[in-house]
């Protein structure tokens, strides 16, 4: 599931938490509902609600549902806890992205440098990390700056620049990717690994529908 600064550029934050389908923004929702509003039938059972009652999206699937007793909200059930996901893991302090200073798509760019062991051109970017022309400019601009990434003009077309990794930048990639993806076991060692496989193939096809269906997102 990733970048940094020590505050994210708000471009680059995932989703913003959305409920979807016209949910609304979660932020904006109460964080923890304890019971379904009044006069609305709950899904907890005698034992108490479970994880997918007592979540900030149950809340707000109750809240719609009391305006809109007759329409399907389970999309938003789907689509909510995805965005509010991907938020909170833009959002979290402790990641070790954010204590690099990088956001999740800078630091795909340098890994896009790093794991093809090539130089790329910015379009070439563009497409390894699903990204518009203009967000990889920024993106580059910035990393540039910071010594990780250098660009060569190429000897036949001064327009076209090809990009690569300094020492700097191939150092932080190697060093921060086992830090990185240790604190992402971490954060997901809430599932079982049984969960986890699971979670994985049903993300998998849902990718796979959306990309055949609507194409990469450019971010």
């Amino acid at each position: 599931m990733t970048p940094t600064n020590g505050r994210p550029p708000a471009g680059d934050a995932a989703g913003g938490g959305q409920a979807g389908a016209g949910g609304g923004t979660v932020e904006e929702r109460p964080t923890i509902v304890d019971s379904p509003a009044d006069g609305q039938p709950g899904n907890e059972s005698e034992a108490g609600p479970g994880p997918a009652q007592r979540d900030t999206v149950a809340a707000v699937v109750r809240q719609w549902r009391a305006v809109h007793p007759g329409l399907d909200t389970g999309p938003m059930e789907v689509i909510g806890r995805i965005n509010r996901c991907a938020a909170l893991l833009q959002q979290a302090e402790d990641a070790p992205l954010r204590r690099a200073g990088l956001s999740r798509p800078e630091f795909d760019l340098l890994g896009a440098l790093r794991r093809t062991g090539h130089e790329l051109t910015p379009g070439e970017l563009a497409r390894e990390t699903f990204s518009s022309g203009a967000a990889v400019t920024k993106r580059l601009k910035h990393l540039t700056e910071r010594g990780l990434v250098e660009r060569r003009g190429d000897t036949r077309d001064r327009r076209v620049a090809h990009l690569r990794l300094t020492d700097t930048g191939r150092d932080l990639v190697d060093g921060i990717l086992p830090e990185q993806l240790s604190y992402e076991t971490a954060v997901l060692s809430v599932l079982t690994p049984e969960g986890q496989g699971e979670l994985a193939t049903l993300l998998a096809d849902l990718l796979s529908g959306l990309e055949g269906r609507m194409g990469p997102l450019r971010a």
